[in-house]
């Protein structure tokens, strides 16, 4: 019988990440997840998952430039953006506006490995742009001009909020994006692999993979986590919600336990502790407190620990960011995991094709329909 879900198949090899689910660890590139955050930038942790090395100065500093150069977003898409903002949840504004843009890259149908790079790293420096310029559009606000000091993740708070982050906001959406980056072969990666393995071009595979995660069962958790957390209001509220309203009627709590991990994801160990840094630095550390009082519920009453989602979503919102542009702050940072696994795909191929355990009725005859 096949395990539902394809669980412990080999999909693929894989030289960009790695996970040990009963030790609770994570790398890529053989570097593990806490070395990366507390040294790396978000630009390095970049160059790192394409290139399957750590960057020298300079090539650190030609990453940089070339990221800054290439976060503006063309005339066609800013006008599809007025649209979008109007007419689209932020998702489906990603997944048009990232398939859009097949139209007017440079390198168009270039399949070389140069190529092909220079498309990823495009797409990497553009989604934040076009996250934070829908965002300014739905709201009315002026769109901000892009500040080639700053790092993506605080050029995109910048763009985002209109204001230039604090050193410690700067710091933890850099490390947040270092946290989403890449997690092997989750579903959306998977569906990426499988659109590259037919050789089709990187714009439509990424395509699908924000399809595959916009789901609320994969990248939809840390939205519908913060959802939790303001229903509940308050530390004291969590036990009595918890137990009455989800536990008693067998409903999912989202951001909690995970198909890998079978103790604590080495993500949310990161995330648990900005929460509570941001609250402190905002002066209102309530949406850490509820956190911390779900978990310790979730955890005495089932057994399972949070997941990156579950503390992301408090970080997010301290960070000022709408609870519906979660998921596509996910998709943001996966752009760097997924443009490489397509990379990889692309260039070591075999088309994915698995099979599948039929379980209908056999042996039937056709009989004409005044019969039946």
């Amino acid at each position: 019988m096949t395990e539902k879900g394809l669980a412990d198949v080999i999909a693929a090899q894989t030289s960009i990440s790695d996970i040990d689910g009963h030790l609770g660890r994570l790398w890529y590139v053989g570097y593990d997840i806490n070395d990366l955050v507390e040294h790396s930038s978000f630009e390095e942790v970049t160059y790192l998952l394409q290139n399957l090395e750590l960057p020298t100065e300079t090539e650190l500093k030609e990453t940089l430039e070339f990221l800054v150069e290439e976060r503006h977003i063309s005339k066609f898409r800013q006008e599809l953006m007025v649209t979008l903002a109007e007419k689209s949840s932020p998702m489906s504004m990603l997944r048009t506006a990232v398939s859009a843009a097949s139209a007017y890259d440079r390198d168009g149908w270039d399949t070389s490995p140069e190529g092909y790079y220079r498309k990823a790293m495009r797409l990497i420096a553009t989604t934040p742009t076009l996250i934070s310029t829908y965002e300014r559009f739905r709201t009315g606000a002026g769109v901000m001009p892009m500040r080639p000091e700053l790092s993506l993740a605080a050029n995109f708070l910048w763009q985002l909020t209109g204001k230039v982050p604090d050193p410690l906001e700067a710091r933890i959406m850099d490390g947040t994006m270092i946290l989403y980056a890449d997690h092997t072969m989750n579903a959306s990666t998977f569906t990426a692999r499988v659109i590259a393995s037919t050789l089709s071009d990187i714009f439509s595979a990424v395509t699908g993979a924000i399809a595959a995660l916009k789901g609320p069962l994969h990248g939809g958790a840390n939205e519908e986590a913060m959802h939790l957390l303001e229903t509940i209001g308050s530390p004291e509220n969590a036990e009595r919600y918890i137990k009455d309203e989800l536990l008693a009627n067998h409903k999912l709590i989202m951001g909690f336990g995970h198909r890998v991990y079978k103790t604590e994801d080495p993500r949310a160990t990161w995330l648990r502790r900005w929460s509570e840094q941001l609250g402190k630095l905002k002066g209102e550390t309530k949406w850490y407190e509820i956190s911390r009082a779900v978990e310790k519920v979730v955890i005495d009453e089932k057994g399972l620990y949070p997941n990156v989602d579950f503390y992301a979503a408090s970080v997010y919102h301290y960070l000022g960011i709408p609870t519906d542009l979660m998921t596509p702050i996910f998709a943001m940072a996966r752009m760097a995991g997924w443009t490489a696994h397509i990379r990889e795909q692309h260039f070591d191929n075999r088309i994915i094709r698995p099979d599948s355990e039929y379980i209908g009725p056999r042996d039937q005859h056709w009989v004409p329909i005044e019969e039946r």
